[in-house]
């Protein structure tokens, strides 16, 4: 594999991208969708939701609004991936809910940003007193 130099803010993505790979079994792919994907992902892991309730769920605990057009959009690219799964509407909202496969790419997205979280902490606490 050729090892490419990134500038910092790119090289998250980039060891990201390797230890995930490229199939569907990762978020790449979803470009600057990924952070979204990771709060719907992160809301459905706390049960199915359609959608009002997935914006609604995801501005309680992230402090983010989701437009209905992105929502839906990355909705259809998870369900394409397999990440999540649409179940029978009722009346008319159609909810969602996290598949196993979205439940691993999820948590293995948590676990690497969380090493990074733990190595800037200790060098921030280390060198500027900060963390």
């Amino acid at each position: 594999m050729n090892k490419t130099v990134y500038t910092v803010d790119r090289y998250i993505a980039y060891r990201y991208s390797v230890e995930m790979t490229n199939d569907k079994d990762s978020l790449t792919g979803l470009g600057r969708n990924a952070a979204a994907a990771v709060l719907v992902l992160s809301s459905l892991a706390g049960g199915d939701k359609h959608g009002y309730a997935l914006v609604k769920d995801v501005e309680e605990f992230a402090g983010v609004h989701l437009p209905p057009g992105t929502l839906y959009q990355l909705l259809s690219r998870l369900e394409v991936r397999g990440l999540i799964t649409a179940l029978e509407p009722d009346e008319r909202r159609r909810p969602y809910r996290l598949t196993a496969q979205g439940a691993t790419v999820l948590a293995d997205y948590i676990n690497a940003q969380q090493r990074i979280l733990k190595t800037g902490q200790a060098r921030l606490k280390r060198s500027w007193s900060l963390a």
